[in-house]
């Protein structure tokens, strides 16, 4: 890898203060970053890469072939202009203010300027510990770090805002975890993912400054990000914080929309894990909703509360985007134009889930009495237990001037139980009889409603099961699964023949199988 193709300017690290100390051991920092080298690993070995975020790093197939690149992204080896560093932040856990959290486990290499001028940060998770890794080893399994992988690069090609990955590597070394907090702490192989975004700015990187009362850092911390990352906006002071917080709103409400268009739940959407850039970044304990349930959340740490659960995520981001209202507050001299950002969440929201309803039903447009139609439609795939994913798909292949009834076998890969398919069906048959009259008064023809449908609605998506298997045969050595997987989730939309096994319902012995439901902080 000739060490010029990469180039960094590293803003963060020399336009905003850092860490006084360059002290190992884990303490409170004050400023907003501390510099950190990764540890070296013993057999660093490239496992998977993302052959379009290479393209765009302008790294050619010899250069990812090359033993240097394992060696770099595997934290042994720093390129020229590599200056590594950990970012200080706090955030809200579960609702509770958590003090200084910062990146306990994520060593930023560079921000790297690729040929077309944009900044693109690279990020080692798994590299080893930070003054911010809160008594961990900074070191990541292959299990977290494989679903990390995976799901960074299918949310892309899902056309969801996401940070991507460039890489994973398996270190060759053992990591101890245990993975459900119950006591039983085990060896497992070892990787390091490198994550790739133009900026992993969180709310909660506003919110530590705000809550030591360091207003310079606050200030300072606003005004880059707004210059750096926000270079489409211009004036000065307050309205210029203002037009700045306002874009960050609307910027979560199209994420929000996306999520709940495609079914994924993240898990964990405290502040520190929400991007300023509207991004979906820390791929946890994240899951997909198979039936369709808006009380599940993947997460164990959640089981209780379910404060993070499929429904709720865009009632959690506007909670979110409240507490970074009250931290850039000081800035203001007035609550106004903050409230006004939030009015902009809520509009944009409302804007967007409206339009992904027509879309996923295959209208022109939206009325009250779709949207509620959509309601009455997800109240029965509740109560009857009917795959999200698999429904929507085989509704784009629903005829409205065909007779309903003998259509409705269309649907029947879609349900878990037997019992409540029998149960709802005169239900479902009165629900499809009103949308083919709506569809019969609608504008589009059949071919553009299907091809509006299938832009909407996923064939493929990335299954807690089928990530389960990818990594069960990685840990036994097999690379391949996870290369297969990635290469499916590639073209969500698009039928794949020979595929259709990636595009089945959840499998019953996947229903309580550790891995494929409920997942801990750790994995």
């Amino acid at each position: 890898m000739h060490p010029m193709r990469l180039r960094f300017d590293n803003r963060f690290l020399h336009e905003l203060p850092g860490d006084p100390s360059d002290e190992p051991g884990i303490r409170q920092v004050p400023g907003a970053w501390s510099r950190v080298r990764p540890m070296p690993v013993a057999a660093p070995r490239l496992v998977a890469h993302s052959r379009e975020m290479a393209e765009t790093l302008g790294l050619s197939d010899a250069d990812i072939a090359s033993p240097e690149f394992a060696q770099v992204f595997g934290g042994n080896l720093l390129l020229p202009g590599m200056e590594p560093i950990a970012v200080n932040y706090g955030g809200h856990q579960f609702g509770h203010w958590a003090g200084q959290l910062g990146d306990g486990r994520a060593i930023t290499l560079g921000e790297a300027i690729d040929a077309d001028g944009h900044r693109l940060e690279l990020q080692l998770k798994g590299a080893g510990p930070t003054p911010y890794s809160r008594s961990a080893d900074g070191r990541a399994v292959m299990r977290s770090s494989i679903r990390e992988f995976l799901c960074s690069e299918a949310m892309h090609h899902l056309g969801v805002p996401t940070t991507r990955a460039l890489s994973l590597v398996a270190t060759g070394e053992p990591v101890v975890r245990d993975m459900f907090y119950d006591g039983h702490p085990k060896e497992e192989p070892g990787a390091i993912v490198c994550r790739v975004s133009p900026s992993f700015i969180r709310f909660g990187n506003f919110e530590l400054p705000y809550a030591r009362g360091d207003l310079d850092l606050l200030r300072a911390l606003v005004r880059f990000c707004i210059d750096r990352d926000f270079p489409e906006l211009h004036g000065e002071g307050e309205s210029l914080y203002a037009d700045w917080f306002a874009t960050v709103c609307e910027r979560t409400a199209v994420l929000m929309a996306h999520w709940m268009r495609v079914g994924f739940v993240h898990g964990v959407m405290n502040t520190d894990n929400l991007s300023i850039l509207g991004l979906t970044i820390d791929y946890g304990p994240y899951g997909w909703i198979d039936d369709f349930d808006p009380d599940w959340t993947p997460n164990t740490t959640d089981a209780g509360g379910r404060r993070y659960r499929f429904g709720w995520q865009p009632k959690i981001a506007y909670w979110n985007l409240t507490r970074l209202a009250h931290a850039i507050s000081p800035l203001f001299t007035d609550v106004a134009p903050l409230n006004a950002g939030l009015q902009r969440y809520m509009d944009r929201f409302v804007a967007e889930d409206t339009e992904n309803v027509a879309r996923k039903l295959g209208y022109a447009s939206c009325s009250e009495a779709d949207a509620e139609r959509m309601a009455a439609l997800h109240a029965l795939l509740q109560v009857a237990e009917v795959d999200m994913t698999l429904w929507f798909r085989a509704l784009g292949r629903f005829d409205p001037r065909g007779d309903v009834a003998p259509q409705f076998a269309l649907f029947d890969a879609a349900f878990y139980d037997d019992d409540k398919r029998t149960q709802s069906t005169p239900a479902f048959l009165e629900w499809l009889e009103g949308h083919a009259a709506r569809l019969r008064q609608d504008p589009l023809t059949a071919a553009e409603r299907r091809a509006r449908m299938d832009a909407a609605n996923p064939k493929y998506v990335l299954r807690n099961y089928l990530a389960q298997e990818a990594i069960d045969r990685a840990e036994q050595g097999d690379d391949a699964a996870v290369m297969e997987l990635l290469d499916v989730m590639r073209r969500p939309y698009d039928e794949q023949p020979g595929r259709e096994r990636f595009a089945q319902r959840r499998p019953d012995w996947a229903r309580s199988k550790a891995g494929c439901s409920m997942l801990s902080c750790s994995s």
